[in-house]
């Protein structure tokens, strides 16, 4: 039975639709590409290998992090840092003094200190035969100081050379040299005219070197180094490009479990140069700090003792007129006096006296932030209040004030720069005056609460005489002063502890070290696992491009599904040299397959035992072997004794003759015009029952001859003659003149060959068949790959052999390399 036709197709219009529509990827095809191309994974593996290991080796710059955890107590009163930023943006929440502190660790008055101070816009490194390393200043032998009043090229490398007896070669670059030099005493950049490239030089430790856009000299490292260095390379850099640089290199989060324990991380190429960096950061911070804290608590000791000398003056004035009032008025012993009334009346008096003590104080910090005398403030505890948004606004105010006044003499007063910095001043200035308020509000509250209690308890004294109420009077002014004296004093005491014992509010937990931490990255394993998955990735790319664009039938099965078109056989590769397979191989697998098409062809006929049948052979283009399959077809038919002519029907490309060594001067094309008789244009073979008539020369109009009524009758007049008619017709996906011969046709065979046909053009034959257009239709799979494996389609006809020494061709097969795994597997296991 053919295999497709026994399955029963319903052919509606949903099933019609999907007749001839392949999938669109072929995972089992891209698999077996994979397989195929092996080689291409292995080599890529080893590109992929050599690439991570140059990377890593020569090209992967390590990076390093130091860590350094410090304390901050909670009793700042910072008002002047110098190093803050005037972008601050204040958080909200309780850690006020640890934001504090984070924002000036990364603001860049702080970190353009540092730089400053420490030369780091110096930069050092060594350079062997590829790869560059990062050095710390300590590591080197020799420091570069550079003249700061001289223009100097930034981010162009300073070789030197050592030459022994401390002195070392200086080589610059052979191009490169500018004329836009930078100046770091206006930290801006300045032309120059034009020079030519400074020659090499020879200098010594602490001699100058000078050229038109360097000037320099070397000094010898105090401490001794273990590197030996065959080479330092120095280039200078910008402050404000240092600065950067080094703020996006730092990291500050702080503890989850206490706020105020904050962890400090640097990261860089070179491990010392981190922790340097670190220590001497956070030094500087402390004494800073430090510097910040005397400056305020001694402006408030000033500020203090200066009330308490007016408040004493009055304090003497007011025990005067009591003492007067004691001895010449005699009332030192009220009769019937209420202590109580008057205990509670003092103690109201005392608080209120506090009060105005701190508002005093308050008005002082207002005045002072009005008239922009930021050295002059006092601490915000002289004014009973403790306020972290405060004082990180009087920092800002008054780093935006310092900036205002720098940019003044660049910007025009209505240019969008002084507008912006005007507008942060405004923002700052309202936040300020904000918390102010809010402690004016709460202060005259307390007031108006007092001024309560006390006129309800002077009720109480509204019998006493005039004389003995003016002493009163006199004794509750007298212990007011006293009580504002003593505060003043209590808060004076406190101020001048402060100063005594003052220290800063950071206090190093665990400073930066070098423990011989390995490199935070580059992630060395993540970059060669990414650089051989690259490379294994390139090849599989190409493939599955290359199966997504590729459009070939491949597949049997799929094939089979898309078109539900009965199958013949499957024809293997022909090894041959030319087309007759049949004769000269007759025993190899391909004769056997087209023993097993002859037999299949049964069941595309009606009347099978009718004489003159006609079999059509025909192909979407050339090239897919319809003509071979008709030479072997026609052969194999003719060589079971059946009386059999092979016809050359495709006028337009003439192939029979040349494999029967027939002339083709004349033929069908020649009969068909009436040129010749019938007998003139059929040829004998070496198979007796096989006669040939070739296509003839290639005539004008192909397609005219071959529907004309001389063909018809030229066929029906063949059918007496002859038992089977093979036709070789024209391809039907270029002309339509097999459509026609079809119509005389008792068997019509479509080719469709292995890797070469398009499976688009399947699409066209297919839906003429369920539509009934065309009938006896059948496929033949040609030029079947036996490299693809065993039972990789479907083997119908035999189309090539297995390796068991049945076809001719089996002395030389060569099992694919699965199957050779599969059977090795096999017999290891049989063997236990």
């Amino acid at each position: 039975m053919i295999p497709g036709k026994d399955t029963q197709v319903a052919k509606n219009d949903a099933q019609k639709e999907k007749f001839g529509t392949f999938a669109l990827f072929d995972i089992e095809h891209f698999l077996r590409r994979i397989l195929k191309n092996w080689y291409w994974f292995v080599f890529m593996l080893f590109i992929g290998y050599s690439i991570s290991w140059v990377y890593s080796k020569y090209y992967a710059q390590s990076i390093y992090a130091s860590n350094l955890s410090l304390s901050i107590s909670n009793n700042t009163s910072s008002y002047f840092t110098p190093n803050q930023s005037i972008n601050f943006i204040w958080g909200q929440g309780g850690n006020q003094d640890g934001i504090y502190l984070k924002k000036m660790l990364l603001s860049r008055s702080h970190n353009e200190f540092l730089v400053k101070e420490l030369d780091l816009f110096v930069n050092y490194s060594t350079k062997g035969v590829i790869k560059s390393t990062y050095l710390d200043k300590s590591d080197s032998p020799i420091f570069l100081e550079i003249d700061k009043k001289h223009l100097q090229q930034i981010n162009y490398p300073i070789t030197l050379l050592p030459k022994g007896n401390n002195s070392y070669e200086v080589v610059l670059p052979e191009e490169g040299q500018s004329t836009n030099l930078y100046s770091y005493e206006v930290e801006g950049f300045q032309n120059i005219n034009a020079y030519h490239r400074p020659a090499n030089k020879i200098i010594k430790v602490n001699e100058w070197y000078t050229s038109p856009n360097l000037r320099f000299k070397l000094v010898a490292n105090p401490e001794a180094t273990n590197i030996k260095l065959s080479n330092i390379i120095i280039s200078l850099g910008s402050v404000n490009q240092t600065v950067n640089d080094i703020v996006s290199t730092i990291g500050v989060e702080f503890d989850k479990e206490i706020s105020t324990i904050m962890i400090i991380t640097k990261k860089g190429f070179n491990l010392n140069n981190t922790v340097n960096f670190l220590n001497k950061s956070v030094n500087e911070l402390q004494k800073k700090r430090l510097e910040d804290k005397n400056t305020v608590n001694k402006n408030t000791e000033a500020y203090l003792q200066g009330n308490l000398d007016n408040i004493r003056k009055k304090l003497d004035s007011s025990a005067a007129v009591l003492n007067y009032l004691k001895t010449s008025e005699k009332l030192y012993n009220i009769k019937n006096r209420d202590e109580r009334a008057l205990d509670k009346i003092k103690d109201l008096e005392a608080r209120k006296a506090d009060i105005l003590s701190k508002l005093s104080s308050l008005n002082n910090i207002r005045n002072t932030l009005q008239s922009q005398n930021f050295d002059k403030m006092i601490a915000t505890n002289a004014a009973g209040f403790e306020d972290g948004f405060f004082t990180a606004t009087v920092t800002e105010l008054k780093a935006l004030y310092a900036k205002r006044q720098e940019m003044a003499s660049i910007y025009k007063p209505s240019s969008e720069p002084m507008k912006e910095i005007n507008r942060l001043i405004n923002e700052a200035k309202m936040g300020s005056s904000n918390s102010l308020r809010n402690y004016y509000t709460k202060y005259n509250d307390e007031i108006g609460k007092i001024d309560h209690e006390v006129a309800t308890a002077n009720s109480d004294l509204a019998t006493f005489p005039d004389k003995e109420r003016r002493y009163l009077d006199a004794e509750r002014g007298y212990n007011m002063i006293e009580a504002t004296y003593n505060s003043l004093l209590g808060r004076q005491n406190e101020t001048q502890m402060n100063v005594a014992t003052n220290k800063s509010d950071i206090t190093v937990i665990d400073p930066a070290k070098n423990l011989g931490q390995g490199p935070i990255g580059p992630n060395v394993k993540l970059a060669k696992t990414a650089i051989i998955s690259g490379m294994l990735l390139l090849p599989l790319l190409f493939i599955l491009i290359g199966e997504v664009l590729d459009n070939k039938i491949r597949n049997i099965k799929e094939l089979l599904s898309a078109t539900k078109i009965p199958l013949l056989g499957v024809i293997g590769n022909n090894s041959n040299e030319n087309m007759l397979t049949v004769l000269e191989q007759p025993k190899s697998s391909v004769s056997e397959a087209f023993r097993g098409i002859r037999a299949n062809m049964r069941f595309l006929m009606t009347n099978e035992d009718e004489k003159g049948k006609v079999i059509l052979i025909t192909s979407s283009i050339g090239g897919e072997g319809k003509t071979y399959i008709s030479i072997n077809l026609a052969s194999v038919i003719g060589l079971s004794d059946k009386k059999t002519i092979l016809l050359g029907m495709d006028l337009r490309k003439p192939k029979i003759f040349g494999d029967f060594n027939i002339d083709n001067k004349y033929g069908i094309s020649n009969y068909l015009t009436g040129e010749v008789n019938i007998d003139q244009i059929i040829n004998k073979t070496k198979i007796p029952n096989l006669d040939v008539a070739t296509s003839g020369p290639i005539p004008p109009n192909p397609s005219e001859l071959l529907m004309s009524q001389r063909n018809i009758k030229f066929i029906e007049e063949l059918k007496e003659k002859y038992d089977f008619i093979i036709i070789d017709s024209p391809p039907v996906g270029l002309v339509a003149d097999s459509y026609e011969l079809m119509k005389h046709s008792d068997a019509n065979i479509y080719v469709v060959r292995h890797e070469y046909t398009e499976k688009y053009m399947l699409k066209m034959i297919t839906e003429k068949y369920h539509n009934d257009e065309i009938s006896h239709f059948g496929l033949i799979y040609n030029d079947y790959n036996t490299k693809q494996g065993y039972g990789y389609g479907y083997g119908y006809g035999y189309g090539y052999g297995y390796g068991y020494g049945y076809f001719d061709e089996d002395k030389n097969y060569k099992e694919p390399l699965l199957i050779r795994v599969r059977n090795r597997i096999q017999r290891f296991f049989n063997k236990k």
